[in-house]
């Protein structure tokens, strides 16, 4: 197997770290904040306001359909691995987890989207603090869910080599 090299090591340490640093400093700054912000809308903005929301509410439902179906899947391959017990149970386990994994990820974008369009309409600073502390959040997520996918994937690509 191929050790990781100082380098790898090290930013395998230093980024989680510090996107968790970022989203406790994130959400400190926005627990201190009051909405005392007067808002003035024009005509324009409250018509782009609602289609914003539409679009938003249209991607949180796209991810949470996809994160949705891969679960019955999963669970649905879960439950037909263990009927039919074999050999190849601790792979076929494994397999389920990394399809189920990047099927988070692909969920987590679709919210992240949807984050985005709701604050991209006449932001308050509250609102751009509270996505930024969301999309760090999910970042770390993605992060972890992405790292173990490749981790797996480059042991199974070890043992068919040996």
């Amino acid at each position: 197997m191929k050790r990781e090299s100082a380098g790898d090591s090290i930013v395998s340490i230093v980024l989680p770290v510090s996107l968790i640093f970022g989203l406790v400093l994130l959400l400190s700054l926005s627990a201190g904040q009051t909405s005392s912000e007067a808002i003035s809308e024009t005509p324009l903005e409250s018509w782009l306001k609602i289609i914003v929301d539409y679009l938003a509410a249209g991607a949180e439902i796209a991810g949470t359909v996809v994160i949705g179906v891969a679960v019955f899947r999963g669970i649905f391959a879960y439950m037909r691995q263990l009927l039919y017990y074999s050999r190849q149970h601790i792979d076929a386990t494994e397999s389920i987890r990394l399809k189920l994994g990047r099927v988070l990820t692909l969920g987590l974008e679709f919210t992240v989207a949807s984050d985005i369009l709701r604050t991209a309409v006449a932001p308050t600073r509250q609102d751009i603090l509270n996505l930024g502390a969301i999309v760090l959040l999910r970042t770390l997520l993605n992060y972890f869910l992405e790292r173990e996918i490749q981790q797996v994937e480059q042991n199974r690509a070890n043992n068919r080599d040996d």
